[in-house]
């Protein structure tokens, strides 16, 4: 898989995730700002017990010690939507607003707090605490996650190799892109991608799947075993890439971008 010097790819669809391992928003667009994250994406996250994170020296955390998806499917039926001019959270459950809360008050935060408390008692090691990523950081999965790409042509063929449809969203990317071959994503790494408005990404790495993406993210069913799929399959369990922010610009759906050398 030798990716040709200069190729246009298409942005399918945008998402952000404000809570890890709670639900998506689709944006229609988003303005990306040089060596920072996807707006508004990972902001939050909700500790499950002590996970040692200090805000005033923020750092890198597993994602085992939050609230996740590759443990906790039963998040995935939740609805939730945030509101970044507002602070606002909403998470609705079974179609019902349970929670709205202001996430800048304490009594916002203690009131997601008791809301976890009592959805998930069971997967619980200690109190949840809800916390805000300081300035100039994300709750990624990965360290290095500022800005995560799928190619929804790699999808497609797992849904070849698993024989049912395959949701995108169960990989949690930022970018959904098309016009790349199956897999071709995987040797992007250290190229760069074009955007109409001046935006340019460099793709530092391939993204290594967890039991998250098991999970169908409408109805928090474990019904899939994606990992060992692609383990069995391709001898890996890679699928998308990220990429950090050279130029900043606004990209939008439907924009195309040019796969070019670094």
């Amino acid at each position: 898989m030798t990716p040709s010097t200069s190729k246009t790819v298409t942005i399918a669809s945008l998402y952000r995730y404000p809570v890890k391992g709670l639900s998506p928003e689709s944006r229609h667009e988003a303005v990306l700002e040089r060596d920072g994250y996807f707006p508004h994406d990972r902001l939050f996250a909700i500790e499950n017990g002590p996970s040692g994170f200090d805000p005033g020296r923020p750092a890198h955390e597993p994602k085992i010690k939050f609230l996740m998806l590759m443990r906790h499917e039963a998040l995935a039926r939740l609805a939730t939507r945030y509101e970044p001019a507002t602070g606002v959270l909403t998470i609705a459950q079974e179609g019902r607003v349970a929670v709205e809360a202001d996430l800048a008050a304490p009594e916002g935060r203690r009131a997601v707090e008791a809301f976890m408390a009592g959805y998930l008692p069971d997967a619980l090691r200690g109190e949840p605490r809800l916390l805000a990523a300081p300035e100039g950081f994300r709750f990624t999965d990965s360290p290095r996650g500022y800005v995560s790409l799928l190619n929804l042509a790699s999808v497609a063929a797992l849904e070849d190799m698993t024989g049912v449809p395959v949701d995108p969203l169960r990989f949690r990317a930022n970018l959904h892109l098309t016009g790349l071959a199956p897999w071709a994503e995987l040797d992007l790494v250290g190229r760069v991608l074009n955007g109409p408005d001046g935006v340019v990404l460099r793709v530092i790495k391939r993204t290594e799947r967890c039991a998250a993406t098991n999970v169908d993210p409408a109805t928090g069913i474990r019904d899939l075993t994606i990992p060992r799929t692609l383990d069995r399959n391709l001898g890996h369990t890679d699928c998308g890439v990220y990429a950090e922010v050279l130029a900043g610009g606004r990209i939008a759906a439907g924009d195309d971008v040019v796969l070019a050398d670094a």
